[in-house]
Formats: structure tokens, sequence, C-alpha cells
């Protein structure tokens, strides 16, 4: 199957986007998410805490076709973008049709030196949490993996 990249939009585009009916899917892990994410997002992490390090979830995409349509349309977003382009790419690889990548993240983009390149989600001072909305959590999202109804039809 042939996957195209999936479009890069910036965080003023995707609360846009999201007032017209696209989900936000916040790849981070659970302990970033839990810090800060934007206001109505859907916590599903790409890769997790383990005692060595980062790891893959294995789980992610079973709990994506287990709680999101396919034709739902989702804006992927993480803290400064690289998690999300990988996720957003294997969504898209998976049939999720419609896919874009919130390039700037929730923190921003930023040099080497650590200067901001691209300011996020947080900086641009769109609507943020700490919460999670009900049923958005990723224990709320494996909980209905587990024999629930879908999130989002």
């Amino acid at each position: 199957m042939t996957t195209t990249r999936p479009r890069a939009i910036d965080p003023h585009e995707a609360l846009a986007l999201m007032r017209e009916g696209y989900l936000y899917v916040d790849v981070r892990s659970v302990p970033e998410f839990d810090a800060g994410h934007p206001e109505g997002a859907y916590n599903l992490p790409w890769r997790e805490p383990s005692p060595g390090g980062m790891r893959d979830n294995p789980e992610f995409l079973n709990v994506a076709r287990a709680t999101l349509a396919r034709s739902q349309p989702l804006i992927v977003g993480c803290q400064a973008s690289a998690r999300a382009l990988a996720a957003a790419t294997a969504l898209l690889a998976d049939g999720y049709p419609h896919v874009l990548h919130q390039a700037a993240g929730y923190g921003g983009v930023r040099d080497p030196f650590g200067r901001v390149q691209q300011p996020g989600w947080q900086a641009c001072g769109l609507p943020c949490a700490t919460q999670a909305s009900a049923g958005r959590s990723y224990a709320a999202l494996c909980a209905q993996r587990r024999g629930t109804p879908r999130v989002i039809d």
C-alpha cells in the first residue's frame, strides 16, 4: 500500500479544524498528556515510558482501530513533531484517509540550541487542559477497546 506523508498544519489551523469536527489525537505519553494538552484531545501514546527508556506502544493501532472510525478526520500532535509524524504516517498506512500532522506540537519546534523555531499549541495561547475530557484518556480508550462501543462512528 502506498502511503503519502500527512499534510502539516500549525496550531491555529488545528484549532479551526477541530471546530469543524476534526479530532485531535495527542500521541505523547500519559504523563506528558496529563501535564497539559490541547483541550478536547484524545490521548493515544505512540511511545510509552519503560524501565529502559521510551518504547513503541504495541497497542497503538489496535486501540485506534477500536475507538476511532476510519472516516473520522484526525489531527495528530505530540510535543515537537517527530512522534506525531510517525503516528500520522502509520494511521494513513492503516487506512485512515483523513489524517493531518500538527507539526509544531504542544511545545513547539526548537533548533539544536533550544530556540523556538515554531511555537506550539501552548505558546500560541490556545485552549489547554490537564484533565482529559470524558472518554478521551488513554485508560478510557483502552477500556473501550476491551468491549464497549466505539468512541466515534
